[in-house]
């Protein structure tokens, strides 16, 4: 049985059931970078996610056919266990859709990573492992005490947040609703970073905007969300970052707000996003990444208006 078949029954019979047990070293070869892509959903289970009658998500799906345009390998979970395993070792990278604590058995129910599986996976990053954060890994391990009707969603912690959103390098506060999915544009801050060679700014997108908090200071704002065009309370503050790169001790670190919507999964623009911020990620490809997040976006500290959504 050769790699590729070994790789497809491997996902067929363990990380598509959600399993994290050991990866034989077979399926990672040494000549192309791993990647995990973990897709627990301790909260909000988002469609892109979902796993129908055992078949592989639209988020999985999307990402396989990037690894084998780009050369990369990856397995697929759900289960937080894997952080524990001796395997985790392999990966040269992780991609995250998740929500809540995933600490917890929450919403999915799949098994929780544990505590200790949490520091190694941020040591893990630290120490430098790469990271992807797509649309609600911002929604993830929120600072507590979190509450949206006490109104703690709403303030910036700063130092005291979640080490997890630190590391993230920014924190999802609510998105508009009625409309929750709006038109706005995209503006490009950064037409050099990989995957946007060539694209012209602004992009216009149709998306579940999230409205963030908490950034980091040393963000490289890549893209900028226009809260111009945007309805809702949620928007009433100044552009602010809607996708970044920064560095985490020497782990690299990409996050980008779009992929709510399926249908932006099968959109080039955010698979060549998506695709450039992996390979930045893992280390095959380059991009120049200073802090520029006081001058392309000085309104980012701003929160909003903590109010019923207009009519």
């Amino acid at each position: 049985m050769n790699l590729h078949e070994n790789r497809r029954k491997f996902l067929k019979t363990a990380a598509f059931a959600g399993a994290a047990a050991s990866l034989p070293a077979r399926l990672v070869p040494a000549s192309k970078k791993s990647l995990l892509v973990f897709t627990k959903s301790s909260g909000f289970e988002h469609q892109v996610v979902k796993r129908v009658d055992g078949k592989p998500s639209i988020l999985e799906n999307t990402v396989t056919e990037l690894s084998k345009k780009h050369g990369f390998e990856l397995i697929c979970s759900k289960d937080g266990r894997i952080f524990d395993s001796a395997d985790f070792v392999r990966f040269a990278g992780m991609l995250f859709f998740t929500t809540g604590d995933l600490t917890t058995e929450g919403t999915d129910k799949n098994p929780p990573m544990s505590v200790a599986g949490k520091k190694k996976f941020l040591d893990a990053i630290h120490d430098g492992k790469g990271f992807v954060g797509v649309h609600a890994a911002s929604d993830t391990f929120h600072t507590e005490p979190d509450s949206m009707e006490k109104g703690t969603r709403y303030v910036a912690y700063g130092e005291k947040s979640d080490p997890y959103l630190r590391m993230l390098g920014g924190e999802f506060i609510i998105h508009g609703d009625n409309p929750r999915l709006q038109t706005t544009d995209l503006i490009i801050n950064d037409p050099n970073f990989p995957g946007l060679e060539g694209v012209t700014s602004p992009i216009e997108m149709n998306e579940e905007w999230y409205s963030l908090k908490d950034f980091m200071p040393d963000l490289h704002v890549i893209l900028t969300i226009d809260t111009s065009k945007l309805k809702n309370a949620c928007y009433e503050r100044r552009s602010y970052p809607g996708t970044w790169a920064r560095m985490h001790g020497r782990g690299r670190v990409f996050y980008t707000a779009i992929g709510d919507r399926p249908e932006n999964w099968e959109n080039p623009f955010f698979q060549n996003l998506l695709a450039g911020g992996i390979r930045w990620t893992i280390g095959e490809a380059k991009a120049s990444i200073p802090a520029n997040i006081k001058s392309v976006t000085p309104g980012y500290a701003d929160i909003p208006p903590q109010k019923s959504a207009k009519p």
